[in-house]
Order: structure tokens, then C-alpha cells, then sequence
């Protein structure tokens, strides 16, 4: 007799990159060792053979794939389970630059399954800790042509005609397929995404790897994919911050986020709403209570509510700070 589904959590899986460092350690407390640093923090990952394994309860080792097999609907509401079949359609990341990134762009998804790479990557960016002059970069801030943008990623100029804002702790950015960015130096970023490993990098501020090699780039399929024209804003997102309350962050085709952020605590009620729900934990700790029992959550960590479960209390460890995700 197969048991009922419950909340899940996840093993995480940790990516040294070459412009990684130490706060996924120093200011979330999770321990990444026996990497010396650590870039990408997959927290709750489909893509296949990166898939992150349930934690707890008799799933455990369970690939996420797995469980949806098991539980279909139930696990991602009927819509979600029509739309998406076996393929979970999110991935969830925290991402530590201790040096800028490359500036970089993805497809969208009609390019992406024209060419055999699975779903498109539309994203979110939202600041966990930026050092003091830390910069994101994001849309140019001119009418471009792909023959300018040629010659100014050969000339090394090509972050002349970026967008760059100051980065602080609570901004948020809404990165669209197509739009050109790049993560800088000094930022610490919860990163919510449809389920894609797809970049093309564009730029990579002359960096080399151990062997003093350049990292490739992928211009002539960035120029497919690019949004050329300008944009006379920054791209930050305004949301309301009021303490115990469901406060909607962002809302797109591919995924709603609300930030939550308890010092009292918070009852939600799931009811009317056919959709996993995922708690992506980016600050404090606490509990999670629904109908089978409580379930702790610490910073770093994901936790996703079966579309079935119809209630969910978070009861705080003094504080808790959650981005609660879902598709509707």
C-alpha cells in the first residue's frame, strides 16, 4: 500500500566555481566541505544528473523526478502535472561572487526547444549580502546591433553599454530571456529559475582558468537569443517588507514569489491553490508545522509542500526570512 506524500526536503548540492568564495559558509552557515570555496548552492534541483535527493522521511535518496512519478499530481497540482509530466520545472540556487561573473544571456523557450535544450531560463535574482560598491549588470542601457556588440566584446568595452546598479541587501531583479547580465563582485544572491542550465557567456572580463586558459564564449548563439534594445531603468523590483505577512515579490508565467519574513510567526492557507509550494529559506531558522507534525528549516535549505497539503504554520527561531514560490 503506497503511504501518503508529505513536505519534502532536500540534500543540496554544492558547485565550485572559478568565481566562488566563502559567504555560503560565512553568512548562511551551511558547511560546503571539503571544497575550498563554493560558487552555487543547488538547493532544490530536476535537471538531469543534477538532481538533489529528498532528506527526510521514508523518500529519502528519492530523486525529485522520482517522487513526481510517484505522486503525479498530488505532488505538483493537476495544471503543473499536465504542463510539466515527470520534468520539474524549477531550480532553486544561492550564488556567491567573489569575482564578477561573465556577462552572460539565456533562450527563451521557443528557441531553447527548437534546439533540443529543454526549457528556456527566465530568472530572479534576490540580494542575500552585497559588499560595499558591489554592482549587478542588467539590459544595456542603449539601442544596440549585433555588429557593435561584436566589435565591443573583441575591443574588451563591452561593459560600457551595460546597466550597473549598486547592489544592497533585499533588492531584487527580474532577469528575462534575452536580457543581457551579470552577477558582480561582492554579491551574495538567492536565485529562482525555470529548470535550465542553458548560458551563453558573452564576456568574461579576461579571465583565465588554472591552466591560464580563456573560458569559452558563446557569441554567435548569444546574438540569437539577445534582447537589443535599451532600458533606462536599473531592473530592480519594488516589493513591500511587512513583517508576518505574505508580501508578492514577483509573479510571471513561470513562477510566483512572495517574501516572507516572520518574527511572530504566520498560518497560510493553501486551499484554493493547485501548486506545490516551495519554502526557499534564505535567512534565520524555524519550524514548519502542517498536519503531520513540524519539520525545522534552516538558512540554505528548501522545503516543498505536496499540492495536497492544505495548511502550513511558520513558527520562527527568532526570525525567519522565506521565499515562497509556486506556479500558477
Amino acid at each position: 500500500m503506497e503511504q501518503g506524500i508529505y513536505p519534502l526536503k532536500f540534500l543540496p548540492l554544492f558547485k565550485q566555481r572559478v568565481w566562488g568564495g566563502n559567504k555560503i559558509a560565512k553568512e548562511l552557515g551551511v558547511d560546503y566541505s571539503p571544497l575550498p570555496s563554493c560558487g552555487e548552492l543547488w538547493c532544490l534541483s530536476g535537471l538531469p544528473e543534477q538532481e538533489t535527493v529528498v532528506a527526510n522521511g521514508f523518500l529519502a535518496e528519492a530523486t525529485i523526478s522520482e517522487v513526481i512519478e510517484m505522486y503525479t499530481d498530488e505532488l505538483l497540482g493537476e495544471e503543473n502535472y499536465a504542463e510539466f509530466g515527470l520534468d520539474f520545472p524549477l531550480l532553486l540556487k544561492i550564488l556567491d561572487a567573489n569575482d564578477n561573473l561573465s556577462v552572460q544571456v539565456h533562450p527563451d523557450d521557443d528557441y531553447a526547444q527548437k534546439h533540443a535544450l529543454g526549457n528556456g531560463k527566465n530568472e530572479m535574482w534576490y540580494v542575500l549580502q552585497a559588499d560595499k560598491d558591489a554592482q549587478i549588470f542588467n539590459g544595456f542601457n542603449k539601442n544596440m546591433t549585433k555588429a557593435e556588440i561584436i566589435n565591443r566584446v573583441r575591443d574588451n568595452n563591452l561593459v560600457e553599454v551595460l546597466n550597473c546598479t549598486n547592489a544592497e541587501k533585499g533588492d531584487l531583479f527580474y532577469i528575462p530571456a534575452g536580457l543581457v547580465h551579470s552577477l558582480g563582485k561582492g554579491c551574495l544572491v538567492a536565485e529562482v529559475q525555470q529548470s535550465s542550465d542553458t548560458t551563453y557567456r558573452m564576456y568574461d572580463w579576461g579571465r583565465t582558468d588554472k591552466d591560464g586558459k580563456a573560458r569559452t564564449l558563446h557569441l554567435e548563439q548569444a546574438l540569437q537569443v539577445i534582447d537589443l534594445k535599451g532600458r533606462n531603468h536599473n531592473g530592480k523590483v519594488h516589493y513591500h517588507r511587512d513583517n508576518d505577512k505574505t508580501n508578492n515579490m514577483l509573479t510571471t508565467p513561470f513562477f510566483t514569489v512572495n517574501h516572507i519574513h516572520c518574527l511572530q510567526g504566520l498560518r497560510k492557507d493553501y486551499s484554493g491553490l493547485d501548486s506545490f509550494v516551495i519554502y526557499f529559506c534564505v535567512g534565520g531558522a524555524g519550524l514548519i508545522e502542517t498536519e503531520i507534525g513540524r519539520i525545522p528549516l534552516n538558512a540554505g535549505e528548501a522545503m516543498m509542500l505536496p499540492a495536497v497539503c492544505q495548511a502550513a504554520s511558520i513558527q520562527p527561531k527568532g526570525s525567519i526570512e522565506i521565499l515562497e514560490i509556486f506556479i500558477v
